[in-house]
């Protein structure tokens, strides 16, 4: 007989499925669709399907789909997979068929591994089902010892791939409040906390919260904002040409000389056009003023000044403010609208970014100089 408990959570999969498979469809329907829609209406499909077995298997379906017996194993391998290649994606590193190939590869061995079991037939596959495995306590094990190594390989280099393209857009961009990397952090936190549901070995845990994931997951996902695909900047940069030292330099590494040129040119500008001035200013923009590649510039900086663009950028802003701050016909002003004068985008930005230099808050800051700015 059926409790009331296993009739609603057999409603909460359901739902899950439909939302899963709901949501994968309206992503193909998309417009426009890049590599990213395609993989994550894929993923949707997948966590769909993998719900659908668990809903079958969790009474007697097994009985009646004895043929899939066996197949649900391999769902567990593909989500880590998924989840990796889309967040190299969103990311700007579009998966190519090598990574394809390569992150599908444990897929096809775990199908190797599973082989002796799949070619029972399927009264045999009942029997082995009914006794929890027996007769298979070694394939048992080492299933279960590989989809925990899978769960926490693909966390970690899910947190490595986002943490890459943190150390790009502060390579690239002075200001990065609009890039917003929440929606990564959350997908992969969502199937961390799964993972460790796995490991604690609870199937109603397991797929209560695969239902909650894919509701969060299918909302966030279609709804969210796009996370900035530098590869794309750099096509356009590239593509409008960065003068004639991208030919001669792009392969090599630029000598002390050149990059003491090149660091001039960028003192000179500076000092001359306060380009830190203009809170959508970036690397691209800069090299192409200075007739340099991206890259080379990049590595000047670097090396010069011992920062990353980012950093060189808004420690000019932070120096900009002081000094507009302590100009009398400035004490009519606010803290923050001579923040924004001075490049900074956001409040947000502008203390952070001023305790980082100063080890002090602005504020703290103007009143050491006697300031009584509002």
């Amino acid at each position: 007989m059926v409790s009331m408990v296993d009739f609603d959570l057999g409603i909460l999969y359901w739902a899950g499925v439909f939302i899963a498979f709901f949501s994968s469809f309206l992503i193909f329907g998309k417009q426009k669709k890049k590599m990213q829609d395609f993989l994550l209406a894929i993923w949707f499909l997948i966590i769909g399907i993998h719900l659908v077995f668990f809903v079958l298997f969790r009474s007697d379906g097994y009985l009646q789909y004895s043929y899939l017996i066996g197949y649900e194993l391999l769902l567990p391998f593909m989500h880590g997979p998924m989840l990796y290649l889309y967040i190299l994606s969103v990311t700007g590193v579009n998966p190519d068929k090598k990574a394809w190939l390569f992150n599908w590869l444990p897929v096809l061995l775990i199908c190797l591994i599973l082989s002796p079991f799949l070619i029972l037939s399927p009264q045999d596959r009942i029997v082995v089902y009914q006794n929890n495995g027996k007769g298979y306590e070694v394939l048992s094990n080492m299933l279960k010892v590989l989809m925990n190594f899978s769960g926490v390989l693909y966390v970690s280099l899910s947190l490595l791939a986002v943490k890459k393209y943190k150390q790009k857009i502060t390579d690239q961009f002075s200001n990065t409040e609009k890039i917003n990397l929440n929606w990564s952090y959350y997908l992969i936190t969502g199937i961390a906390v799964i993972w460790i549901a796995v490991i604690i070995k609870n199937d109603i845990l397991i797929f209560s919260m695969v239902v909650l994931f894919i509701l969060v997951a299918a909302y966030f996902g279609i709804s969210r904002v796009g996370i900035l695909n530098l590869s794309h900047d750099t096509e356009r940069a590239d593509k409008k040409g960065a003068g004639n030292e991208l030919v001669k330099y792009y392969n090599n590494s630029p000598g002390g000389d050149m990059m003491q040129a090149i660091y001039e040119k960028l003192i000179k500008q500076m000092t001359q056009e306060k380009l830190y001035k203009d809170p959508d200013l970036n690397l691209n923009y800069v090299a192409k003023l200075l007739d340099v590649h991206p890259n080379i510039l990049s590595k000047t900086i670097n090396s010069m000044e011992n920062k990353n663009f980012y950093d060189y950028i808004n420690r000019q802003r932070v120096e900009e403010f002081k000094r507009i701050a302590s100009l009398p016909e400035n004490q009519k002003y606010t803290i923050l609208s001579l923040a924004f004068e001075s490049g900074f985008n956001s409040k947000t930005s502008f203390n952070r970014n001023f305790k980082k230099y100063m080890n002090c808050s602005p504020r703290e800051f103007l009143k050491s100089q006697n300031l009584n700015l509002e």
